[in-house]
């Protein structure tokens, strides 16, 4: 079966896989894709654009070892989800951005921009408050998606995200009422800010490197290793470790 060709998507946020069709946009050889699918790789490749280089802002401006272990769990776990964006976009011919949304980039600036005891506090309430927003958007995918390589992904963020919701509340800083509340309660921003936007043409893509002790499991791709012939347009990719 070949890949029809998709369109960058052009609404993401939040609040996508609630609203989101599930058109089937693609027929691939790992089962059928939906635009809640191609999102979801999308929005996992995002969300690694703006966490990831926060994991180091923490090493940097925490102020204790638990913020600054967060910071390292950030690096790790989206450095492993970063490569199986980055394995499995071509094979199901997804576009992948380079720049996190608006939204994302603010979320960065309000950290970056406090200090002491308020960077902590901004740090991990604002990742406690997207990864718990996040973490339900990965189950739904989980629970109804017929592709295989999306699967893999979302059993993945999954176990990462759950890693990255413990391990800022082990921080001490989490206001837990206020986390819930801008969890079930998210502001109605226009699509815009919460779309990150679609690489140029020729752009080189933004890799994000892993630490240099990985812990983070690899993704495992369905058929990998095996004598399958890939689909149209996909291309052998090296194993993510």
């Amino acid at each position: 079966m070949t890949l029809v060709a998709l369109a960058y998507p052009a609404m993401l946020g939040f609040d996508k896989v609630s609203t989101a069709q599930d058109r089937v946009i693609a027929q691939t050889q790992w089962g059928p894709l939906t635009e809640q699918d191609r999102d979801f790789v999308v929005k996992v490749r995002a969300a690694g654009l703006w966490e990831y280089p926060l994991g180091f802002s923490a090493l940097k401006n925490g102020t204790t070892e638990e913020v600054k272990e967060a910071g390292r769990h950030l690096i790790d776990g989206h450095a492993a989800l970063d490569a199986a964006c980055r394995k499995i976009a071509p094979m199901l011919n997804i576009t992948l951005p380079n720049v996190a949304s608006p939204q994302q980039v603010a979320f960065v600036n309000q950290i970056d921009s406090s200090s002491g005891r308020e960077y902590d506090s901004n740090f991990a309430n604002i990742l406690r408050i997207t990864h718990g927003s996040i973490f339900n958007t990965i189950a739904k995918i989980r629970s109804t998606t017929k592709n295989s390589l999306v699967r893999s992904l979302a059993d993945m963020a999954n176990n990462t995200v759950l890693d990255h919701i413990t391990v800022m509340e082990k921080t001490g800083f989490v206001n837990f009422d206020q986390a819930l509340f801008q969890q079930t309660t998210p502001p109605k921003l226009p699509l815009v800010d919460l779309t990150p936007p679609a690489p140029q043409p020729g752009e080189p893509m933004v890799v994000l490197s892993p630490p240099a002790n990985p812990t983070s499991t690899p993704i495992a791709v369905p058929g990998e290793g095996s004598s399958a012939t890939p689909a149209a347009g996909a291309s052998p990719s090296p194993t993510i470790g």
